[in-house]
């Protein structure tokens, strides 16, 4: 069995949290290896719903090891928040089944603040963050004086830590006109949660290299879309981490040959929340069609997402940079009642044709999709869980994403359950 890294390949909400359930019934250990809990994974097992933010969507499986690598940042308030509304829907989570990486950063109260202020200002164009101090985290993080889970063990180091750290962050506010933080409070707010996080951290690049020995299958989840990625990305449109496959290593701490399969999730139209360019949006009844019947709304914040027609330019470039083996396509269910379905081949730019995106804003917000459109198949797929019952027309639009992408459809979802999936490669088999 090989170890798969599931990354997202538009603009996030691609539907990963499903894929990633259903495929953690074969694997033993679920890892998520960046972001924060501005990410929202939606579940829907034996007709009960579950939202996560933090923790890997394998927690909800009997007898799996959920691991939160190093490269996520953690409020840990959210973190207990979450286990504990989880535990009231009948799951058991413990330090044998949930492993927090020593290294990773937690986000503080002064990182949300700090995130809204900056959101709110009249000085800077809004970037559309979800306001909960992910960015201000690993900006943090970056600049080496982060508060980080492992810190919580000893007071006096803590202490030491919040100086540096609150040198930096006061000196801000004060220039805000904002009071400075209460260190003493913030300090015993966090002795208050110490003990309660402290039981789930570990050297996680550990107890992956035991698990590697143990012959134990792996699976890593990402969050967000690679087109949020802070190199790769729409910037700077794009949230505060790496969102690429490679991230999965630097974000767990294992090597690259750790992983032998990369999944991209892709819907099969194309979505984005929060500001930043969108060639293929429709700010039209069309897109808001494609809203309703995608319940395109935020997991994290229910903002009601962009909706438009899928780019595959976007999606190609996705499956290059990360190195992606197949493509997951989901919600192609919500296509069923369109007459008239295109995909972007190309984009008009200065009156010459381009095949990619270019990195410069300027040039992103003013490209013009080149479209090539499709008979819609007009009849229900939902539910629909084998390759040979999808309408003809569906099988025409899946294969020329394929062929575009240059990248084999592993699987295609058909519903939000995590049995409405139709399996053409298995993404855990080695070849």
């Amino acid at each position: 069995m090989s170890n798969v890294t599931v990354i997202g390949s538009q603009w996030g909400d691609e539907g990963k949290g499903k894929i990633v359930d259903w495929l953690s019934e074969k694997a033993d250990v679920i890892a998520r290896f960046q972001g924060g809990h501005n990410a929202g994974h939606t579940l829907v097992v034996n007709q009960v719903t579950y939202k996560l933010k933090l923790l890997p969507s394998g927690i909800v499986r009997k007898n799996k090891i959920s691991i939160i690598g190093n490269g996520v940042v953690i409020d840990p308030w959210a973190l207990l928040d979450e286990i504990k509304q989880l535990e009231k829907l009948g799951i058991k989570i413990t330090e044998k089944n949930l492993y927090i990486a020593e290294n990773a950063t937690l986000i503080l109260p002064m990182h949300k603040e700090l995130d809204g202020i900056r959101e709110d200002t009249k000085n800077t164009d809004k970037i559309g963050t979800t306001r909960r101090g992910i960015g201000p985290a690993y900006e943090d993080k970056v600049g080496r004086r982060a508060i980080r889970v492992m810190d919580l063990a000893n007071k006096n180091n803590l202490s030491k830590r919040l100086d540096m750290m609150l040198f930096h962050h006061n000196s801000i506010r004060k220039s805000l006109g904002k009071s400075k933080i209460n260190k003493k409070r913030l300090i015993n707010d966090l002795a208050k949660i110490s003990s309660k996080i402290l039981k789930y951290s570990t050297p996680v690049w550990k107890k992956i290299e035991e698990f590697k020995n143990k012959k134990k299958t792996i699976l890593f989840e990402g969050a967000q879309g690679l087109l949020l990625d802070v190199d790769h990305g729409t910037y700077p449109f794009v949230t505060s981490s790496n969102t690429v496959a490679g991230s999965a290593s630097t974000g767990t701490g294992c090597g690259p040959n750790t992983i032998n399969y990369i999944l991209g999730i892709v819907k099969a139209y194309t979505t984005r929340v929060g500001e930043g360019p969108f060639p293929t949006e429709l700010k039209n009844e069309i897109g808001n069609k494609i809203g309703r019947k995608g319940k395109e709304f935020g997991t994290v914040t229910n903002r009601k997402r962009r909706c438009g027609w899928f780019d595959a330019v976007l999606v190609k470039q996705s499956c290059i940079i990360s190195g992606i083996s197949g493509i997951a396509l989901t919600k192609i269910d919500v296509l069923d009642q369109f007459k008239d379905l295109y995909i972007c081949v190309g984009y008009k730019l200065n009156g010459k044709r381009v095949n990619y995106l270019p990195s410069a804003l300027s040039d992103q917000f003013k490209v013009k999709p080149i479209y090539k459109r499709f008979d819609g198949w007009l009849e229900n797929t939902q539910g629909i869980k084998k390759w040979k019952d999808l309408p003809v027309k569906a099988k025409k639009y899946v294969n020329f994403i394929r062929d575009y992408c240059g990248v084999k459809v592993s699987s295609i979802s058909t519903s939000p359950k995590r049995e409405d999936t139709i399996l053409l490669e298995n993404p855990f088999k080695k070849n």
